[in-house]
């Protein structure tokens, strides 16, 4: 298929038994935004198997890079978590996606609010320089079940901080807010529950949001998606829509 290209795997990173991430090498010609997706995959029975796949690695970098869940009956995962360098990968040369930060009105604070794999859009958001020079604050929220499925934590609080190019941007702005549902954790509970009875804003040290000032980007599973949509509809926000910019984006492609 013309519209596809063939990438080598340069690494793979197993986080737990149920979730991975891998890098790939890149066309030069592929140009893509922070938060957008591409569909990527493998050959099965002679035919490309493709999926959606957010792209976790910054626009300007060499590779590419993916968050993925491990599925055992999954028509593509369950063959994907069994990559190895080397091994060769179809990737489409068209990105497209909602979840970009141009679709947002002019704001102070940005949260990116994401469940499991939601999480991948938002690690290529927090290494754009151009984020920090936009927003007073950027708040990463990750909810997951449990904490081994964090995935990225030491890359967000010990490495990008100490990028050479914008790290005390990071130091100053980047404020990362985990939480776990099923076992111990600092921060325990669903991320839309810790919205709704204001402790995630008490626990961060901000005002509860409202339109004037906060812009929020969600990327997660469909009833996360719909939840916080809910909640940020009742307190007076928009989504953007068609172009127009607005108080929140989200994004609908999933995969499997």
């Amino acid at each position: 298929m013309a519209s596809l290209s063939t990438q080598s795997v340069t690494d793979v990173h197993h986080w737990n038994e149920s979730l991975f991430s891998f890098k790939t090498t890149r066309d030069q010609s592929l140009k893509f935004e922070n938060g957008h997706f591409l569909m990527l995959g493998l050959e099965v029975e002679g035919k490309p198997l493709m999926r959606a796949y957010s792209i976790a690695s910054p626009n300007y970098g060499d590779e590419l890079e993916f968050l993925s869940i491990k599925v055992a009956d999954g028509a593509l995962t369950s063959r994907l978590q069994n990559i190895k360098v080397g091994d060769e990968v179809f990737v489409s040369s068209k990105p497209t996606g909602t979840l970009v930060v141009d679709h947002l009105l002019e704001g102070r604070n940005l949260y990116l609010i994401s469940t499991g794999t939601g999480l991948a859009p938002f690690i290529s958001i927090i290494q754009d320089p151009d984020v920090y020079e936009r927003f007073d604050n950027v708040i990463l929220t990750h909810g997951v079940r449990y904490a081994s499925e964090l995935a990225y934590q030491n890359f967000i609080n010990e490495q990008l901080p100490e990028n050479e190019f914008f790290g005390e941007d990071v130091k100053k702005k980047l404020i990362y807010y985990p939480t776990v549902t099923r076992e111990e954790f600092k921060t325990q509970g669903r991320l839309t529950q810790l919205m709704s009875s204001g402790k995630m804003f008490t626990d961060i040290g901000l005002e509860k949001p409202n339109p004037d000032t906060d812009r929020f980007m969600i990327c997660g599973s469909p009833s996360m998606l719909k939840d916080t949509c809910q909640i940020l509809n009742d307190w007076g926000f928009e989504e953007s829509r068609q172009g127009i910019k607005g108080h929140y984006v989200i994004e609908r492609a999933f995969v499997e």
